[in-house]
């Protein structure tokens, strides 16, 4: 057994705890496509010991299950909560994913919980006079809705420029390159909904 894996305790196979992280270890492996060995390599746990876990005979440290998680990039909540078991997830503002440009002109705002699988995504966009988000083409069948709740937005899809004010929206589908910018002289705030035509995980 690996360094850090001692204290790992051995359960039986219909313990809640064991047969969760189980469920979400076998499918995060298998939509990553990655076998024991090549996972054993990334997150530096023994195959030894990722088999016992996805047999749900083993429930790992919390050191082991964060090795994991780096792995597939996902939070350690992940293996610990199901979906399906959360029913209300509050999200308070200082905890939500924020992004900024460097010039400081452009920011967004996640509004749903970086976990589990999902087909959308919701986003706060702010974006200041001469502010500019360029985004290229998502994967096909990806689609955007946008409502401007404030000031004033220009939206080009694939070369086509529609002008938006407050209380207009947009959809359009997303697999094409795509930008949104502020040309006015005041603070722009829209609300965007992201669908993706297959599930993604976090």
């Amino acid at each position: 057994m690996a360094a850090g894996e001692s204290d790992g305790g051995t359960v039986s196979a219909d313990d809640a705890v064991a047969v969760l992280i189980q469920e979400r270890l076998k499918s995060l492996r298998a939509r990553a496509g990655l076998s024991l060995d090549k996972l054993s390599k990334l997150a530096g746990v023994s195959r030894g010991m990722l088999s016992q876990i996805e047999l749900g005979r083993s429930v790992p440290s919390i050191t082991v299950l964060s090795r994991i998680a780096v792995a597939f990039d996902v939070p350690v909540s992940a293996f610990l909560a199901s979906e399906s078991e959360v029913r209300v997830r509050v999200l308070r503002c200082g905890e939500t994913q924020q992004l900024r440009s460097p010039d400081g002109k452009y920011g967004s705002r996640a509004l749903f919980p970086f976990v589990g699988e999902r087909r959308t995504e919701f986003y706060e966009l702010r974006l200041e006079p001469g502010g500019a988000l360029e985004s290229a083409a998502h994967e096909k069948g990806t689609t955007e809705n946008l409502v401007v709740s404030q000031g004033n937005m220009i939206v080009e899809i694939a070369g086509q420029q529609s002008a938006l004010a407050a209380g207009d929206s947009i959809y359009f589908v997303a697999d094409v390159p795509h930008s949104y910018r502020n040309r006015g002289t005041d603070s722009a705030l829209a609300y965007l909904v992201m669908t993706y035509l297959q599930p993604v995980n976090y």
